[in-house]
């Protein structure tokens, strides 16, 4: 009796304890297609109007700090960042294009979240000639006040491999 009773007890147990991982992964995963939707939201508005800053850095939290090819110092602030996409928003290259492959999302005590993935897009010149992107790139989301926000990004060349 006393061994049945064991065997039920730590039958419980793994099971509660299996219950509770399969909740948290499936709570990591709504948090990592929050996040993905987030950035292809991002990339979608600037499509549709490259001069619509507001709707592009709707998630970005105002303390965001980014890396990228194009600068040698960190970006500091979300208001030093609209103003340089306000200006590239200016140029006669539209984006036509924008996926994302390989992502993968960390998720931290369920209010930090890490994407990083391969951007592959493609934009048109105003004569019509396209060209490929490509980078590689990680975000970084915080949840803050029940909401997640962009609080950095890198964003680094992927240049095609040598042949």
């Amino acid at each position: 009796m006393k061994k049945l009773t064991l065997l039920l007890i730590a039958s419980a147990c793994c099971s509660a304890f299996t219950m509770n991982a399969l909740a948290e992964e499936a709570g990591d995963q709504a948090i990592a297609d929050a996040v993905i939707a987030m950035t292809k939201a991002q990339w979608t508005a600037g499509m549709k109007d490259p001069t619509n800053i507001a709707a592009q850095s709707k998630d970005m939290a105002e303390d965001y700090t980014e890396f990228n090819a194009q600068f040698a110092t960190r970006l500091d602030g979300k208001a030093i960042n609209d103003r340089l996409a306000e200006a590239s928003g200016k140029d006669s290259a539209k984006g036509i294009a924008a996926e994302m492959t390989n992502p993968k999302v960390q998720v931290y005590n369920g209010d930090v979240a890490i994407l990083t993935y391969n951007y592959v897009g493609m934009t048109r010149d105003k004569d019509g000639k396209t060209e490929a992107n490509r980078a590689k790139s990680t975000r970084v989301y915080v949840k803050k006040d029940n909401k997640w926000m962009l609080v950095h990004a890198n964003f680094a060349a992927d240049p095609l491999p040598k042949q």
